[in-house]
């Protein structure tokens, strides 16, 4: 099952059968202060163009778009951020916020197929996104939870990814335009985090063949050497069936691209060996 994803001039294809495909997300107020501060003031077209080049470069194929901070309105903001990215870099964007205003705002600007983040299980999430991603044609990250939290089991967490694909098929959304996001958690919190968010990477797979996303890092979360915690995380998920994680991809290429090796999806290393070449000093 293949997703497409498209800026003005690019296309870029998710699906299981090739290689990981990097969504940048660095740009993205929280837990940085400095571009917080600059959303907050207006000041923030330089950060924003030198982050979009810096994680293209880095080999980030999608670029997430946050502005989510205090103080910052995300109608105004967001599609302003988002024309910037679309003249710095060639990329399909990821459209990231929780209110479906803002939403529509930078999806009315967009040139292109985005990705949208996100729906969820919860009945007003599901009202109030789904007709704007059907209305523009986007495809959209369903994250498996609802109107009680996070389910602490797959199970519930495939329930809710039903729900949403039910919702998704009856506005007309087809399924390969879904990218389920099966929730990373701290194993900090919880020792068993990861292996559930595993399982049902596995299970959403196997019962659909759709495409995968997860913001990876939350796994390590409070724990010291986190990349380390980080890099074996995703490189077992990409095993089980992540197909487009959330990262920095300057921090998480290595693995990545190791990862796609061992799994066949680097013909004759091409891409590691390219890699090592351009950056001597990073392998």
């Amino acid at each position: 099952m293949q997703t497409i994803l498209s800026s003005a001039t690019k296309n870029v294809i998710i699906s299981h059968d090739r290689p990981t495909v990097m969504i940048g997300e660095r740009i993205n107020p929280s837990g940085k202060k400095k571009f917080a501060e600059a959303l907050q003031n207006g000041n923030f077209a330089e950060i924003v163009r030198r982050e979009a080049r810096e994680q293209v470069a880095a080999g980030a194929a999608v670029l997430d778009v946050n502005v989510g901070v205090g103080g910052v309105n995300e109608v105004t903001v967001l599609p302003e951020v988002v024309k910037i990215v679309m003249d710095e870099v060639d990329v399909p964007l990821c459209i990231d916020s929780a209110d479906p205003k803002a939403l529509e705002a930078a999806l009315k600007v967009y040139q292109g197929k985005p990705l949208v983040n996100s729906v969820n299980g919860e009945e007003h999430s599901l009202q109030r996104v789904l007709p704007l991603v059907k209305q523009h044609g986007a495809a959209v990250i369903a994250l498996l939870k609802d109107e009680k939290g996070i389910p602490a089991d797959p199970d519930s967490r495939l329930v809710i990814a039903e729900r949403i694909v039910n919702r998704c098929a009856q506005i007309g959304i087809p399924l390969q335009d879904v990218i389920f996001d099966c929730l990373a958690l701290s194993v900090a919190v919880d020792t068993k985090a990861a292996l559930v968010t595993l399982e049902t990477i596995g299970w959403i797979k196997d019962t659909y063949g759709a495409n995968i996303t997860l913001g990876a890092s939350n796994v390590s979360f409070g724990l010291p050497s986190r990349e380390v915690i980080n890099a074996s995380f995703l490189s077992v998920a990409i095993v089980t069936g992540l197909t487009c994680p959330v990262v920095n991809a300057a921090k998480a290429r290595q693995s990545i691209l190791a990862a796609d090796l061992i799994l066949g999806k680097d013909r004759f290393a091409r891409s590691y060996i390219k890699y090592f070449r351009e950056n001597q000093d990073g392998l």
